[in-house]
């Protein structure tokens, strides 16, 4: 049942993109380089007012639920907003590969 794989004539047999070399998951250079504490300190921050205006939001409405407080839906946009604002603010410190153009000049 297992289909062979045929090669056509009129395509060539080498690839036509570069596979990169796999990056190692930990590098201990890495924890001595300045961006690591900066992305790491960007993601405590942004973390932490992530869980305090949610979880600010989320007792306020448990508070004010005779009077309509904010309710389910200001809950859901509390913490939609968060998460808009928060990763805007922080993509470009953490989380953001820098890549660099590589352009060769032909004369």
């Amino acid at each position: 049942m297992v289909k062979e794989a045929v090669q056509d004539p009129g395509f060539p047999a080498v690839k036509d993109y570069y596979d990169p070399a796999p990056s190692p998951l930990v590098d201990l250079a890495e924890l001595g380089r300045w961006s690591f504490y900066r992305a790491v300190t960007a993601e405590f921050v942004a973390t932490l007012l992530f869980l305090y205006i949610g979880t600010a939001t989320v007792i306020g409405a448990s508070r004010n639920a005779a009077c309509s407080g904010v309710g389910l839906l200001g809950i859901a946009w509390a913490f939609g907003g968060m998460i808009f604002v928060l990763v805007y603010c922080t993509a470009g410190i953490s989380g953001m590969e820098k890549r660099t153009n590589k352009q060769t000049t032909e004369s």
